[in-house]
């Protein structure tokens, strides 16, 4: 199995404004949310990055899809720089976060028609992929809804939908199941099984166990901004159940006073 990504020292600082410094009743002009952090994940795979909130998941996957630039190090997708060639990247990735806001005014239809065109998508193949997704997903009956008048659910799935009209080669999902009802969760672990098989590589930030214990083949642990455990499910865990393993290595590395 080859790596198709390779994590390459990623850091990332961030200025804190004097109503940050307030807030967080801290000094610090400088926050770490990333240092010094390193992976692979290989063709065919289901990485899992598990960490508590602030832990740098987030900001690790912006620097995978581009949005935003590592100070220092570097992440190679398939061969190609996330600083050095970012339009490469993007065209090899599918990135799904909850924070992705989809216009109100437009319909499921034609938000997979205008993502398909910005990726050149052929028209013939366009339709069958989202006649394919559209059907899976239930979307079909909301095909011409406005996204104003879908419910939480339906409007995760659709922007599941328009992140891989491309049919990418890495997918990246922050929180992939988050605020989610168990039916529509199951649709999209069923589907993230699914692209494994047919041999995608996908990586899945979640602070949610038992999705990491039934998807990922491999888990990486951040806390405060660096990888503390990388292994298979299996070596990670050492026979306890991930919950209690996450904590022992929490505990061992952040201390009790965190």
């Amino acid at each position: 199995m080859r790596d198709i990504l390779q994590v390459q020292h990623l850091s990332k600082t961030f200025r804190l404004s004097k109503k940050q410094q307030k807030l967080e009743r801290t000094k610090e002009k400088v926050r770490v949310a990333v240092n010094d952090l390193g992976f692979t994940a290989g063709e065919g795979e289901i990485f899992g990055l598990l960490g508590p909130n602030g832990a740098g998941k987030t900001t690790t996957l912006r620097m995978l899809a581009t949005l935003i630039r590592p100070d220092s190090g570097d992440a190679l997708i398939d061969g190609k720089s996330v600083v050095t060639e970012p339009d490469e990247v993007r065209r090899r990735i599918g990135f799904l976060t909850s924070e992705l806001k989809l216009e109100d005014c437009f319909t499921p239809n034609y938000l997979y028609d205008f993502f398909s065109d910005l990726h050149r998508v052929d028209r013939e193949v366009r339709e069958r992929r989202k006649e394919d997704v559209f059907t899976r997903f239930g979307i079909d009956r909301f095909a011409e809804v406005k996204v104003a008048n879908l419910s939480t659910g339906m409007k995760q799935k659709v922007s599941l939908a328009v992140s891989l009209v491309h049919d990418p080669e890495i997918i990246i999902f922050d929180e992939p199941t988050n605020g989610l009802d168990v039916l529509t969760a199951r649709v999209v672990t069923d589907f993230l099984e699914e692209l494994r098989s047919r041999g995608r590589t996908i990586i899945v930030s979640t602070h949610i166990f038992s999705l990491v214990e039934k998807l990922c083949d491999r888990v990486g642990i951040i806390i405060d901004g660096q990888m503390v455990q990388c292994d298979t499910l299996a070596n990670v865990t050492q026979g306890e159940s991930l919950e209690d393993r996450f904590f022992q290595i929490y505990k061992e590395t952040a201390g009790d006073g965190q």
